[in-house]
This record gives structure tokens, C-alpha cells and sequence, in this order.
């Protein structure tokens, strides 16, 4: 039997991929009205962290590049497969995508550039007999017995210093000192990619940057419904019920500078986004750098006011307060030709637009490019090409720019990067179209940082009546963070959970227990 809902109402904070996937679940498995729906978004634009923006003219911006993954990217595939294509009508967006990357897979023939421009062997993982029985170890450890162990308190220097080690923190954006829980969940979850990181054979790419190919769908599928997006609208503290529970009974916000309330009813739910990777980031140029906004922006000032009311609900300062060790920069770069994709695919050997990841493991900056297939953007003109980058190690001085990357403006990136290709010939006829946009971004890998297991709250605490938490920063078991799965599957959780929702969320897949990966990932190590 149907169930009526009247005028029970559900808000969520954010406007990112968790929310859009909340409103698809409310609308699909709960039969809920989309007009009761309210995605309250501080940006003028949905989205969150899947961005995609500018033009031609005056050059395009990703801050941050998504990479998916066939086996293990379980809810989102089975949430894109009941949404439709913009651009092929007839097909799901999970199929349009698969169309898409089966046509243009993705095999990397230069994962790691040397000093010298040479690409390097990493058919072996460069690990020696202590590395192999520390990594075995660590996979086997409780993730309490690590606590807040950071990743280089775990192995010696030694790994640090391996193919394998450049190649997956390249690939996830681990820093030595980032979380050991973290680094042993992916190594779980991704074991079945371990035998073939250096091809990056595993990794599933998107027709268009993931704004256009995953946010703009489900956006124009919520629409219709009557979803309510109310843009430009920033939530500065929620209101609880007295007593021992969590519930919500308003919400303080500011619309157009001017600030209000909205009351909370019965029967209402509320749903946040708390904490943002790409909070604070801030663009710079081919003439100047982007500087860096430390200062916590609304997401995390929601999370501390509220975690500080109600026990439970999580603590941000352990991501939010290590700017120096969660930050790192990228870069987009626009070209009015195609010269630098020619000779890229002339050096690494890579198809063009393939997407496959480029490392310079000597680089002081840790620098890295992906050029994905053309176009990279709706809006894209076809003699136009697009590609996006990134260094770990911003406050570091360059090889061949001696400033930091971090005071470094677009043009002097592109310096950098040239010298690390041993372009130098092409330098000028590269330079005359380039537009190198930086983005300095002071929480990106925050999810990564060491934490305790209470330090994310639930996706839905305990004792909530009517609150969930979904995006990077709540706590799932087992899945990892700084991945489209992890926001979709916690919005898929809280729905589920709030409304009583009798089916299945996909479960992880667990590869750690398949003999054939276990015996392969073995195989692997001893390379």
C-alpha cells in the first residue's frame, strides 16, 4: 500500500552528489513527493565537489578530477542505472558510460616519468621483505589497534621509496602522514586493482568531467519531479529538542545576506552534508596564484556548531583544523590547440583521451596530469583541448621554478611541467595558447587525515529522530572516503534508514576474501 506522506517535508544541507542521490531515493524507493524535497545549496550552482566550469575563452576549471570503478562503485551504478542520458535517449546514464569507457579504455604506458624525462619500468613494485611483511600485517590489524596511527608511523622509509608506493598515493592522494586506517581500508577495497596499478586498467571514466556527465543528469531528472533547489542559501546551526535525543526543530539560515528560520515539524528529516573537501578553495591565474583561504567555511562551522550541542555527532577539528597536511593544489589548463596533446601522446605513448594518469615520481612538487578524451566539457569548442593536474607537495620548491607551487602563478606551473617533460624546444609554440588556471584547495584529502572511529558520526547517529549525516565525512564501516560510492551509499543509508525503507543497500564487495585476488595480489607484491 502506498504510503501518504502530507506534508512531511525533508531538507538536505548541501547541494553535492549525496544530496541529488538522497532526492532520487526519497522520489524512486520511498515514493515521496518531490515537491516536499529542498536541496538548500550555498553555491549559485549544484554540484559540490563534481565541478566542471568556464569556457573557452577564458579557460575551464576542474579542482579535482574523479576516478570510478567498475567492481567496486556499487550503489552508484545501481542508482545511474535508473537514470536516463542526456545525450543518448533510450539508454541509462550507467549505460552511456559504460558505452563510453569500453570504447576509450583506459591503459596507462607511462604511469611514472623520471628526472631525466625517461619512462620508468614499474612492471615490479619495488618492495623488499620487510615492506611485504608489514603491509600483510597491517591488512590483518583491527582498525581500533591502529587508532590514529598515521601511515609512515606503520612502514618504514624504505616503502615510501617504492613504484608502488608513487603509484597508489598518486592514484588516491595519500600523504605518508595521512591515516593508516584509511590507507589499509582501500587497500581492501581496491585490492582487486592492486595487480594492475601501474596500467590503471580498472579505472572507469566519464564521457564529459563528472559535473556534466553525472551531476547535470541527475539534476535534469529531479527537476520534473518538483525537487525544490534553493541556491545561495547557507544553513548556520540546527536547533534540537530538549533532552537526551537528537531532534532537529529548526534550522538557522542565510538567504541574499538577509537571515531566517525554518521550522522544523513533525515527521520532517533533515539531512547534511557536514564538512566539504573543496571548502575554502580558491582559483588563481596565468598571471597570479591562487593563495590560500584557510578560513573554515560554512560546512564545517554547521558541523562544529552542532556537534558541540549534541554528544555523538562527531569532532571536525580532526580534519579540519591540519590545513598544512590536507592541502594540495591542481591546475586546469586550456589550449587553443593541439599541440601539447600531440606530443604527449607522441612521448608516453598513450592514446590520446584516454585518461590515463601521468606521474613525475622526481618532481619536488609530486606533480601529476590526466588528459582525458575531447571534449572534456559540453561547451567545448572541438579545436579546444583540456587537461587538469596536480602537485601533493604545494609548499615544496619547484625543479625548474625555484618558488613554491603555491606561489607559483599559471604560467610558471606550465614552466614547471615543461621542464619535468623535457619540452623545452616546443616551450613557445605550447605557451602562445596555453591558460593555466591553479586551484589551491585547503581540505582536500581532510578525509584522509588520522581519526578516531567516533570522529565521524553515523550516517545517522544514534538517538536521531529525524537526523542523517551523508557525504565524505560520516562515518560507513569498511568503504573508503574521497569516492563517489561513499557519498551515494551514505545517502542511500540515511533515506533507507530514516524512512523505513525495507530493501537492500548493495553490499561491499569483498575481495579480500576471493582466492583468485588474494593469490594474484601475492603474486603481485613479489614483483
Amino acid at each position: 500500500m502506498k504510503r501518504e506522506y502530507g506534508k512531511e517535508q525533508v531538507y538536505f544541507v548541501g547541494g553535492g552528489l549525496a544530496s541529488l542521490a538522497g532526492a532520487v531515493y526519497l522520489v524512486r524507493d520511498c515514493g515521496f513527493p518531490g515537491q516536499n524535497i529542498h536541496i538548500l545549496e550555498e553555491m549559485k550552482i549544484l554540484g559540490g565537489s563534481n565541478d566542471g566550469a568556464g569556457d573557452a575563452e577564458h579557460g575551464y576549471v576542474i579542482r579535482g578530477g574523479r576516478m570510478l570503478n567498475d567492481e567496486t562503485y556499487e550503489n552508484l551504478w545501481e542508482l545511474l542505472s535508473t537514470i536516463p542520458s542526456v545525450d543518448q535517449p533510450g539508454l541509462t546514464l550507467r549505460e552511456e558510460i559504460t558505452q563510453f569507457d569500453n570504447a576509450n579504455p583506459t591503459r596507462s604506458r607511462a604511469r611514472l616519468i623520471d628526472s631525466t624525462g625517461e619512462i620508468q619500468d614499474v612492471s615490479s613494485m619495488g618492495f623488499d621483505m620487510a615492506d611485504r611483511l608489514a603491509l600483510g600485517k597491517l591488512l590483518i590489524t583491527p582498525e581500533p589497534a591502529l587508532g590514529k596511527m598515521r601511515i609512515n608511523e606503520w612502514f618504514a622509509p624504505h616503502f615510501f621509496t617504492t613504484n608502488f608506493w608513487f603509484m597508489w598515493a598518486t592514484t588516491f592522494a595519500f600523504q605518508p602522514w595521512h591515516s593508516a586506517v584509511e590507507f589499509k581500508r582501500y587497500m581492501l577495497r581496491f585490492m582487486h586493482e592492486f595487480p594492475r596499478i601501474q596500467t590503471l586498467e580498472g579505472v572507469t571514466r566519464t564521457p564529459y568531467n563528472q559535473y556534466d556527465s553525472i551531476i547535470v543528469p541527475l539534476q535534469q531528472y529531479l527537476e520534473p519531479l518538483g525537487v525544490d533547489f534553493t541556491l545561495k542559501c547557507t544553513v548556520t546551526d540546527l536547533e534540537f529538542k530538549d533532552g537526551d535525543g537528537i531532534t532537529v526543530t529548526a534550522m538557522k539560515v542565510v538567504r541574499d545576506g538577509v537571515e531566517d528560520t525554518i521550522q522544523i515539524h513533525e515527521h520532517d528529516r533533515v539531512i547534511i552534508t557536514n564538512g566539504s573537501m573543496t571548502e575554502g578553495s580558491s582559483l588563481g591565474s596565468m598571471t597570479s596564484a591562487p593563495g590560500i583561504n584557510g578560513s573554515k567555511g560554512s560546512s564545517w562551522k554547521l558541523w562544529e556548531n552542532i556537534a558541540a550541542k549534541k554528544p555523538g555527532l562527531g569532532n571536525p577539528s580532526s580534519f579540519a583544523d591540519h590545513v598544512n597536511e590536507s592541502k594540495w593544489e591542481s591546475f586546469t589548463v586550456t589550449f587553443q590547440d593541439s599541440k601539447f596533446f600531440d606530443l604527449m601522446e607522441n612521448f608516453t605513448r598513450n592514446r590520446a583521451g584516454t585518461g590515463a594518469l601521468v606521474t613525475f615520481k622526481d618532481s619536488s612538487w609530486l606533480m601529476s596530469v590526466v588528459l582525458a578524451f575531447q571534449p572534456h566539457f559540453r561547451n567545448q569548442p572541438e579545436h579546444v583541448r583540456v587537461f587538469w593536474g596536480y602537485g601533493l607537495f604545494p609548499d615544496k620548491v619547484g625543479d625548474y621554478v625555484h618558488k613554491k607551487m603555491c606561489d607559483c602563478t599559471g604560467e610558471e606551473i606550465m614552466e614547471e611541467l615543461l621542464g619535468h617533460l623535457h619540452f623545452t624546444a616546443h616551450k613557445d609554440e605550447i605557451m602562445a595558447t596555453a591558460n593555466c588556471i591553479p586551484c589551491m584547495m585547503p581540505y582536500i584529502t581532510a578525509q584522509f587525515m588520522p581519526r578516531l572511529n567516533s570522529d565521524r558520526p553515523p550516517v545517522v547517529p544514534e538517538g536521531s529522530t529525524n537526523l542523517a549525516f551523508i557525504g565524505q565525512f560520516c562515518e560507513i564501516p569498511d568503504d573508503v572516503v574521497f569516492t563517489e560510492e561513499y557519498s551515494v551509499r551514505a545517502a542511500r543509508i540515511a533515506v533507507y534508514t530514516l524512512f523505513g525503507v525495507n530493501r537492500p543497500v548493495e553490499r561491499i564487495s569483498d575481495y579480500p576474501h576471493d582466492v583468485r585476488t588474494l593469490f594474484s595480489s601475492v603474486i603481485t607484491s613479489f614483483r
